[in-house]
């Protein structure tokens, strides 16, 4: 599957967009689609299709649902099957047939009842009727991850035909539609590419497009995964580091046993026991271990997705449909029989090489050949400890600059305050709301009924709200400035009532708000943000300016406002141009609303308020922006969460390594400390001998993680935010903290070796 993209701007949208079933997407009119479809070499199949929110009617209450206008070959191609009925036909890409639609399973159950019945009936979309031809299978789903939308959107639960005329070629300035195709056998994506881009030159000139206007083939599963593959390959690897850490502490466990069971091994040697026998019970013993371990984490496994589901990161495709199934304890379990084995075989090797006279010898100390006070003689074990050091430092490193970048996006000003406001989105659909009279009367009604509400101090609407996803922009003109040759100017263009700007927050720089005089019948006005004002102004100036879509109508400049951070505190938007909503009136914006108190049961009066003015208007994702602000730092929220969790798991595991290697070391060591205090060493020397070794693993696991963070971390580079891959703080903080946990782990043991009785230890021998 894949998809094109078209970069290019047009009335009212920055791309046209199309897609693929095997390549295409982007934003593009129903005439750019039968250019393409007329013109093109490389593609099998086709379809147009167009997201809508639509409303409901015919019930008690009307009901929001998201649809899909498109042609037969969208749901063929994305492999739906009909559950009941049938798919859209092939005619039905004709106009002349009876209203249609398509219910998703989802929906079928939930407004539906699951009723059995359903083909055949009609319901009421938008106060138009369609007959239910059919109901998918629940397999089947379509959202936004696949085929984006110019409003934020869930699943697609509505599929209803497209029908294209004769005249839709002459359609070319709607550019709100995307492209699903399937590329034709044997071609690949870079030939795709090419036979697009030679449409693209074409219909650039055809309509008279700017040179930013072009297409380009995305692969359909890059259009889901999105920038969220990064992040998870990161995360993936942060569970690979912690794997490794954690097999380096089941190979010390291992061989400190096989420590101390060389004299039982010796033992049955001497009496018989052929080496081939000794691995194969310390072989079962490993892998028995490892089994264990994995069907623990399998449980571990369960409870981490409960986790992450509740943290909704946002930005994961197919979250719910994520599951432990029969391929991942397969794959579980192969791993934990593979690490069983693998790191067996040390302990194995140390078994089957024993040496009988040494291990006899040594009397009470159950075989400590390799007694002695110094971890060169135990090298393995130490190697593990560094690699365990080595791997916990890149991962604390990793959490570390992903925290900092959590830090620094959190304290970014959104350019609007988010403090007791209440959002929602109303929907005034239907024929009464064809004109634009019916829909300025109705919003005018309704906030004069809201703004009298106990406890509301400022209320307004706006087309897109910051933070929801919803876009809108388009090409525009500004007063003694000419683009480059074969550019246009870009700018956000969003509808505003004249309170919004009071009820967010938004600072004035300049001039005024939108008042009760910008209406239709007076000068057409507009408002610029800061940044606008900055590009042609510098110097001020921009009030009494003029901008135009067309240049018979312009706009004076009656505003400069601040800067507000539309699609994300880590995103710098395009310049912004507001219109006042009685000179551009829609139908579908978002009610923002402030209060003077919390939130809480004003969502519902308020509701009441529009309702009382048309029972049939939707309202819905009431929210506050608060709510919508923590939404958007889910993303970094999870990444630097995860990462932090399995960079503390991975630092446990190696504080815990590090102390059983210098726990077993003086506890092996036991008749050489004695030795020493007999010959006059203070406990501050047994502690300095001790903790220096401990130190000095921990000084050489640092050293190399360092190394490896630098190289490893810039792979993060996408997920940072106002932090280098290289912050100096956090490579400085990092090994502090390890070089710490390190000397508590080390200390420990110390000064158990300085309760060693000198004549109890040397008694021993």
């Amino acid at each position: 599957m894949v998809a094109l993209r078209t970069i290019g701007r047009g009335a009212g949208r920055l791309d046209s967009h199309f897609y693929v079933a095997h390549p295409l997407r982007d934003w593009p009119s129903p005439g750019q689609y039968i250019d393409i479809q007329n013109e093109n070499h490389s593609f099998e199949q086709m379809a147009l299709a167009q997201s809508r929110t639509l409303v409901l009617t015919g019930r008690e209450q009307p009901e929001r649902v998201f649809g899909v206008r498109t042609q037969s070959g969208l749901l063929e191609m994305l492999g739906a099957k009909p559950l009941l009925g049938r798919l859209l036909l092939p005619e039905e890409d004709k106009p002349g047939k009876a209203p249609a639609v398509i219910l998703s399973e989802r929906v079928w159950r939930r407004l539906f009842n699951a009723d059995p019945q359903i083909v055949g009936k009609t319901i009421v979309l938008n106060g138009n009727s369609f007959t239910v031809a059919g109901v998918l299978q629940a397999s089947f789903q379509l959202n936004a991850e696949v085929m984006p939308s110019e409003f934020p959107m869930d699943k697609m639960d509505l599929f209803l035909p497209l029908p294209l005329g004769a005249d839709a070629e002459k359609n070319r300035g709607d550019e709100n539609y995307n492209i699903i195709v399937r590329l034709k056998p044997g071609v690949s994506v870079k030939q795709a590419q090419a036979d697009i881009d030679i449409i693209a030159s074409r219909i650039r000139e055809k309509d008279k497009r700017d040179a930013s206007f072009g297409m380009h083939v995305i692969g359909l599963q890059e259009q889901v995964v999105g920038d969220v593959r990064r992040a998870l390959l990161v995360l993936l690897g942060s569970v690979g580091l912690v794997l490794l850490i954690a097999c380096a502490n089941v190979a010390n466990l291992l061989l400190t046993r096989a420590a101390g069971r060389e004299k039982e091994v010796a033992i049955r040697t001497a009496l018989g026991a052929g080496w081939q026998r000794i691995a194969r019970q310390l072989f079962t013993e490993s892998v028995l271990l490892g089994l264990f371990g994995g069907a623990a984490g399998l449980l571990v496994a369960q409870l981490s997705i409960y986790a992450v589901r509740t943290m909704n990161p946002g930005n994961i495709p197919r979250l719910e449909d994520i599951a432990i199934n029969g391929g991942v304890v397969v794959f579980t379990l192969g791993v934990s029989l593979a690490t069983g084995v693998l790191f067996g075989v040390a302990p194995v090797w140390r078994a089957i090489k024993v040496d009988l006279n040494t291990s006899l010898k040594a009397g009470g100390r159950s075989g400590q050949s390799d007694g002695g006070l110094y971890l060169k003689r135990r090298s393995l074990r130490g190697l593990l400890v560094v690699s365990e050091l080595t791997l916990s430092l890149m991962l604390l490193i990793g959490a570390g600059l992903l925290i900092r970048s959590f830090v620094r996006l959190q304290s970014v000003p959104p350019g609007f305050t988010t403090d007791h406001v209440l959002t929602m989105e109303v929907v005034a659909s239907g024929p009464k709301y064809r004109e634009d009279i019916p829909v300025i009367n109705f919003y005018r009604e309704i906030e004069s009924r809201i703004a009298h509400l106990l406890g509301v101090v400022a209320e307004g609407a706006v087309s897109g709200l910051p933070l929801t996803g919803s876009v809108g922009w388009g090409g525009i003109n500004v007063e003694g400035y000419t683009p480059p040759p074969g550019q246009e100017l870009q700018a956000d263009i969003r509808i505003a009532s004249r309170d919004y700007f009071r009820t967010m927050e938004i600072p004035l720089r300049s001039g005024r708000f939108f008042s009760e005089d910008d209406t239709t019948e007076k000068q057409q006005v507009a408002i610029i943000d800061e940044k606008f004002a900055e590009r042609f102004w510098p110097n001020g100036g921009a009030i009494g300016q003029h901008l135009w879509f067309n240049p018979k109508k312009p706009m004076t400049i009656v505003g400069v406002v601040g800067v507000v951070k539309q699609y994300g505190l880590e995103t710098d938007g395009k310049i912004a141009t507001y219109l006042p909503f009685e000179q551009h009136p829609g139908n579908e914006l978002f009610l923002a609303v402030r209060t003077s108190a919390e939130e809480a049961g004003l969502s519902s009066a308020l509701a009441n308020q529009v309702h009382a003015v048309d029972p049939n208007v939707v309202v819905y994702d009431i929210r506050t922006m608060q709510e919508r602000l923590h939404d958007s730092l889910a993303r970094l929220r999870f990444a630097s969460t995860m990462l932090g969790a399995f960079a503390v798991f991975a630092l446990l595991l190696a504080a815990i390594g590090l102390y059983g290697v210098m726990s077993h070391l003086v506890t092996q060591s036991t008749h050489d400390i004695g030795v020493l205090v007999t010959l006059g060493a203070r406990p501050g020397n047994i502690i300095g001998l001790v903790v220096r070794q401990g130190m000095e693993l921990a000084g050489v696991g640092i050293a190399a993680g360092l190394v490896g963070a630098a190289a490893l971390t810039r792979v993060m580079a996408s997920l940072l935010f106002g932090v280098s891959t290289t912050d100096a703080l956090t490579f400085a903080a990092v090994p502090a903290l390890l070089v710490a946990v390190a000397l508590a782990a080390t200390v420990i043991p110390a000064w158990r070796a300085t309760r060693v009785d000198p004549m109890a230890a040397l008694r021993e021998e």
